[in-house]
């Protein structure tokens, strides 16, 4: 059982900058693949960013060049640097873990977090 707890959502104005951060339990962390997504009301949660336990990362077209993932496998943490931010970026981002290796813009995950807010305001 893995749990994770992000942070750092909250408001910004456009073209400043977050970093969400989520922190993971238990002790096989670096063999997880990690994930944000984010949610809008009334629309399905969207893929923005993995990262693959040896380090591969994927992005969403819509924040490719403003958004890294990174992650920290001392700290069991995984982070999401948002910069360049937009009123269309405005969502709930959830931290997603999946087992082993995921390449590619996963959407499937076996534990999610219970988000956090990011509000851009134009």
């Amino acid at each position: 059982q893995v749990t994770l707890v992000e942070s750092g959502g909250g408001l910004v104005q456009a073209g400043g900058s977050l970093r969400l951060s989520c922190a993971a339990s238990g002790r096989t962390f670096s063999s997880y693949t990690m994930g944000w997504l984010r949610q809008t009301p009334g629309k399905e949660r969207e893929f923005v960013a993995s990262i693959t336990n040896g380090g591969i990362t994927y992005y969403a077209d819509s924040v490719t060049g403003r958004f890294t993932i990174s992650r920290d496998n001392a700290k069991n943490t995984v982070y999401l640097q948002m910069n360049s931010l937009k009123p269309e970026d405005t969502a709930v981002y959830f931290c997603a873990a999946k087992d082993g290796f995921s390449g590619g813009q996963v959407r499937e995950y076996d534990y999610w977090g219970q988000g956090t807010r990011v509000t851009v305001s134009s």
